[in-house]
């Protein structure tokens, strides 16, 4: 018998031995070392690694970082392959979240997915069980809607999914409180909607709008306590007024449909990055940053991109031009984009700001003087 179990302990030695030389080096690995490989790519990649081997089958349980993402499904397919794999994403959702341990947080749930009828609701109940249930430091959801693309999209499929969106906002109440970042696609609110969202999703810190609006020309006041990061884009909104945002550090606006100013800041100390983005719209009417900035000098980076001048010339038409004033220091810079170049007035600005020197000098500066 000793010698039986001798040679099968050798025996295993050496199965062990040649499953290494073979290659599967990974499996032999520590659990928490195969954790940390594991939640550096998707959670779906992990799940498929995990399958290879027995030994890894528990481990997808023991994930504290979480992302099932859509686009890892169908990578190369169609975004109607896309729409029509939603509910894998759902099983995947539920399957993951209810067989877990609640003992291990969750450092990060993520989870983005279609607006489809029937597979929304299966994974927002799944997240708002995990978010009842298990402690969660970080939750984010990235909501698109079955027709992608703006231009696909009519008043009323945006309307619709705004509705949709707002039956998940009721019958998953559990879902949102603890949301930290959302971003939504495609969706026409009404005047209410967007500050009861913003009411709901108590400790938001991120919040992100693509073709989104609340009406023809509305305006829209953002309230929030922990809200840190904005995001818009392709907003048809007439102002953003950002009335009360005590921790809000940075805003991005891509794009805004009307030439009125496109933003209002009311009290908002801790604002430090500014990005404002408008391409392929030609304006008359000057975008004057002293209004936009008014008594707001808290900036310590501002991102500027107009490229919708650059394909007019430099002089014949320098009323066109983008006018920028920034009344907290008295100084007018005209600033034209025209591929990589950029047509300045007063270049003393940049002797002020050593972070916008470097820029023009990255982009090349006509008539600029040190």
């Amino acid at each position: 018998m000793k010698n039986r179990k001798g040679r099968r302990s050798r025996n295993k030695a050496t199965c062990n031995e040649a499953a290494t030389s073979n290659g599967d080096r990974f499996s032999t690995l520590p659990d928490d070392i195969l954790l940390n490989v594991l939640e550096r790519v998707e959670t779906l990649d992990a799940l498929r690694t995990c399958i290879l081997s027995k030994r890894m089958l528990k481990l997808p349980t023991m994930l504290s970082h979480i992302d099932v993402d859509i686009y890892s499904l169908a990578y190369y397919g169609s975004f109607r392959d896309l729409v029509r794999i939603n509910g894998a994403v759902a099983d995947v959702t539920e399957n993951i979240l209810s067989t877990r341990s609640p003992e291990i947080p969750i450092r990060k749930l993520k989870v983005r997915f279609v607006l489809r009828h029937y597979d929304f609701l299966s994974i927002v109940k799944s997240f708002a069980r995990a978010m009842a249930t298990q402690k969660v430091e970080k939750a984010e959801i990235e909501i698109m809607t079955e027709k992608i693309k703006y231009q696909y999209c009519t008043p009323a499929d945006r309307l619709d999914s705004a509705k949709k969106f707002n039956t998940i906002l009721d019958a998953c109440p559990d879902a949102f409180p603890g949301l930290t970042s959302l971003w939504l696609h495609n969706m026409s609110f009404g005047e209410l909607d967007i500050p009861n969202i913003l009411s709901t999703c108590k400790r938001l810190q991120s919040f992100h709008l693509t073709y989104c609006d609340t009406g023809t020309r509305s305006v829209l006041q953002i309230e929030h306590d922990q809200l840190i990061e904005l995001e818009i884009d392709y907003g048809k909104f007439e102002t953003v007024k950002l009335t009360y945002l005590p921790k809000l550090q940075q805003v991005s606006y891509n794009n805004w449909c009307y030439e009125d100013q496109p933003l209002s800041f009311g009290f908002v100390p801790q604002l430090s990055k500014l990005s404002l983005t408008r391409t392929a719209v030609r304006s008359d009417r000057a975008l004057e940053l002293s209004q936009v900035l008014a008594n707001f000098p808290s900036i310590s980076e501002l991102h500027l991109d107009f490229q919708s001048e650059k394909r007019f010339g430099f002089y014949q038409n320098a009323r066109n031009c983008l006018r920028l004033c920034l009344a907290n220091y008295g100084l007018w810079i005209w600033t034209i984009f025209l591929k990589d170049v950029i047509l300045l007035g007063q270049c003393s600005f940049f002797k002020l700001h050593p972070s916008l020197r470097s820029y023009a000098s990255q982009y090349g500066i006509i008539g600029a003087t040190w």
